[in-house]
């Protein structure tokens, strides 16, 4: 009995700390949005033709994210019996954005007033027992414009 009442309160204790993390990760995520959403990130291959001129470099944003215990039990349990593992889905939608920020970040600094061709390169990394996920790491890149 006593393994039972350690085991749920470790997942409390999980559960309110990752919580707490994650919400002070997606304020830090939207601030930064706010700031750098003046440096637009565009997939477009083709650029338009006022940028002939322009000089480009090559910008790239990287993060790694760990997933937490809580959400591997919640994710465990919805294995069991199907659907989304919505658990997983704001671990990804931290990532992805975190990576373009970083991106937008290094082409602030190289003084872009753009970034073309962005593209997002998505792994998981650091595999535990039974090859579960324990990190993921997304890179996001693209071309940044800098006019001169």
């Amino acid at each position: 009995m006593i393994e039972l009442i350690i085991i749920m309160a470790l997942l409390l204790i999980g559960y309110v700390v990752g919580t707490h993390l994650e919400k002070s990760h997606y304020h830090s995520i939207k601030e930064r949005e706010t700031e750098l959403n003046n440096i637009p990130a565009i997939a477009s291959k083709v650029l338009p033709a006022e940028f002939d001129t322009c000089e480009t470099t090559l910008v790239a944003g990287n993060v790694v994210i760990s997933v937490d215990y809580f959400k591997k039990f919640v994710a465990g349990l919805r294995i069991i019996v199907g659907g989304r593992v919505s658990t997983f889905e704001t671990l990804i939608d931290r990532a992805r954005r975190e990576a373009i920020l970083r991106m937008k970040e290094e082409a602030r600094q190289l003084g872009a007033d753009y970034v073309f061709n962005i593209k997002m390169e998505t792994s998981s990394i650091s595999k535990g027992q039974k090859n579960a996920i324990g990190s993921v790491e997304v890179l996001a890149y693209g071309t940044a414009i800098i006019r001169k």
